[in-house]
């Protein structure tokens, strides 16, 4: 049995869907105003592993993950800009999509945007207002009543009079309660809005979630996943009006991804080390950075540096190593092995891809082995195991040599280090082994690894 560890209840429970055999699952996406960062990174991709290993074990998931495309950071962004709000989001959400597309993530059952779902959010709403949950304020603002709801707090274990006593509220607001939450904003002059009951305006952040994982999902479904920073307030908000407006437990079973840090210190736009995705993949390999991402257990702190991302390149380079030169056999060919059953043993224990990670390398041991003893056949059964467990991860999907050779950048593009090397074995036929040995000297200089054999000579970018 799966075992996940729950942020409401804080251990591991057995997973048991709602209905046998499919898992109903919401994660909160992107608020697209700028680009996506490494945090983002480590959501997506812990989430992705997450979707692919429950339909390895048979499951059928649907899998929401939404797009919040009207915020305030939108608005402030494309006035910034001279651009309207529509245009900016279009532009982020294609580039977010370039971005998980190159990290390997598969996209998601649904992926509902908040603006098209306005209707469903006054919908919610008008159900919080008149059960009393929830009340129209004099300047216009819908605001969620925190103190009609007992169990707020049930979710990150804060209790409401100790952020009512140490929150500090403007005098000018109109909230009732210094807990409480905007549910729907009034529209400031010339700023985009839409209808409603209580006037123009636009949702506020935590209902838009609400409203579209329910509308997707149901009133109740299996699991709720996000980033660390959305435990409180956002998901303990979206707990209280999702579960006020339902009369329905919301979610069964919370996941929280870990932090990302930068050479141990938290990432931050002020200390100057905060990345995009785009960024990180100008200097490395997008699946060297996903080997990086998945070789933590997804609620671990991942500490990003050079030290750690050059060790990630080379580990996962040695899985590659293993599968070089060889055709693995015909996944048909290949039953169930002890590998198998060990990566699902680690990965049903809170989808541990730390030790499924050492699983492979495991593997990667067994064919370097059958080589060295000269048994091709067991070596590429051991191959098809490698890639079959491998594509559970995101891993080894690419044929070796396109991973050894992939353009990240460097001095020498693919077509020059062919001629290079072409110019070395012409060298070494006329017996000039002195020009031969500068060629590769010059190509070492410039992070290109030969490699010779009987079948000719290969090579890597290092």
């Amino acid at each position: 049995m799966i075992r996940i560890y729950n942020t409401l209840t804080q251990k591991k429970e057995e997973f048991r869907p709602i209905e046998p055999g499919k898992v109903r699952m919401y994660v909160c996406g992107m608020t697209v105003y700028d680009h996506c960062h490494l945090g983002h990174a480590r959501v997506l991709v812990a989430f992705d592993v997450i979707t692919r290993y429950l339909r390895h074990r048979g499951y059928d998931v649907h899998y929401v993950r939404n797009i919040t495309d009207i915020d305030d950071k939108i608005l402030r962004r494309a006035d910034e800009k001279g651009e309207l709000y529509s245009d900016l989001t279009g532009r982020m959400i294609r580039a977010m999509h370039e971005d998980e597309a190159k990290l390997g993530v598969l996209s998601p059952s649904e992926e509902p945007r908040a603006t098209a779902y306005i209707d469903e959010i006054i919908a919610m709403i008008h159900k919080l207002v008149s059960s009393g949950h929830a009340y129209a304020a004099d300047n216009g603002d819908v605001y969620f009543a925190v103190e009609s709801f007992p169990d707020y707090g049930k979710l990150s274990k804060k209790k409401l009079e100790d952020l009512v006593a140490g929150a500090r509220v403007d005098v000018q607001e109109a909230k009732r309660s210094p807990a409480d939450f905007a549910l729907w904003k009034a529209a400031k002059p010339g700023e985009v809005s839409w209808p409603s009951p209580w006037g123009d305006g636009r949702p506020g952040w935590h209902i838009e979630c609400s409203a579209m994982s329910t509308q997707c999902l149901g009133d109740t479904f299996d699991i709720h996943g996000g980033g660390p920073d959305l435990l409180f307030p956002h998901h303990e908000n979206e707990i209280a009006q999702s579960e006020c407006a339902t009369g329905h437990k919301f979610v069964h079973t919370w996941m929280h991804a870990g932090a990302i840090r930068v050479n141990k210190e938290k990432m931050s736009k002020s200390l100057g080390n905060f990345f995009t995705i785009r960024e990180i993949l100008e200097k490395y390999p997008a699946e060297v950075v996903r080997y990086f991402l998945v070789s933590s257990h997804y609620r671990s702190q991942v500490d990003y540096s050079e030290d750690n991302l050059a060790e990630a390149g080379r580990t996962l380079t040695k899985l590659y190593h293993a599968l070089r030169g060889i055709v693995p056999a015909k996944e048909a060919d290949v039953p169930e092995t002890e590998h198998d059953r060990r990566f699902a043993e680690v990965m049903d224990d809170d989808f541990n891809t730390a030790g499924a990670i050492a699983v492979l390398h495991g593997v990667a041991n067994e064919i370097n082995q059958y080589r060295r003893d000269g048994n091709d056949e067991e070596a590429k059964r051991s191959a098809a195991v490698l890639v079959r467990l491998g594509a559970v991860l995101g891993l080894l999907q690419q044929d070796p040599e396109v991973f050894f050779q992939a353009d990240t950048g460097g001095e020498l593009s693919a077509e020059e280090i062919e001629a290079l090397i072409q110019a070395r074995a012409d060298a070494r036929k006329a017996k000039n082994f002195a020009e031969a040995d500068r060629i590769r000297d010059e190509l070492a200089e410039k992070g290109i690894i030969l490699d010779d054999s009987r079948e000719g000579t290969t090579w890597r970018r290092g």
